[in-house]
């Protein structure tokens, strides 16, 4: 196995990792908003704090797990197209489609710092009365979140490049 394939390999592990730990969150999400929902129906109880927990925990799942997600294949494509192509040129658009989300990624990434620098510079929090501090937190895992899509996604060019490469179908 070449190196590359090893950082690929390295990449996914650690995804792995980072997807099934952060999927706990799942479970948190689905008891607040039942509880949020059982309090505000069955009893007229409402707390802000409470609602704005939903996004805190949703946050976090959400642009963590799409590394996740896209490790497993369980991204959005546009299979009707993609389910045509000979195996070749399924590999050469999934290197294509890598490449792109790889830009993309540092794209955001880059433009994203200057947002969380300026949120915790000056300690955002909820602007709602009795909402939850430390806003700055979830805005610093939109950097956190883009950079495990790229490695991600730097994983599956390789392992895809790889793949294109050791074939002999055409394209």
């Amino acid at each position: 196995m070449t190196s590359a394939g090893k950082l690929a390999d390295g990449i996914d592990v650690f995804i792995d990792l980072i997807g099934r730990t952060i999927s706990w969150l799942a479970l948190a999400v689905a008891i607040v908003m039942g509880t949020n929902v059982f309090l505000r129906y069955g009893f007229s109880i409402s707390y802000i704090w409470a609602q704005e927990l939903e996004w805190h925990l949703l946050v976090p799942l959400t642009l963590v797990g799409m590394s996740y997600a896209l490790r497993h294949g369980e991204h959005v494509r546009v299979d009707v197209l993609f389910a045509t192509f000979k195996p070749r040129t399924k590999l050469a658009v999934d290197v294509i489609s890598a490449a792109i989300a790889m830009i993309f990624s540092a794209l955001v990434v880059f433009l994203s710092i200057a947002f969380v620098v300026q949120s915790w510079d000056m300690g955002e929090g909820s602007s709602n009365p009795g909402g939850i501090g430390g806003l700055y937190v979830m805005k610093a895992m939109i950097p956190l979140g883009f950079a495990l899509l790229f490695l991600q996604s730097l994983a599956q060019a390789i392992q895809s490049a790889a793949a294109w490469g050791a074939s002999d179908n055409d394209v």
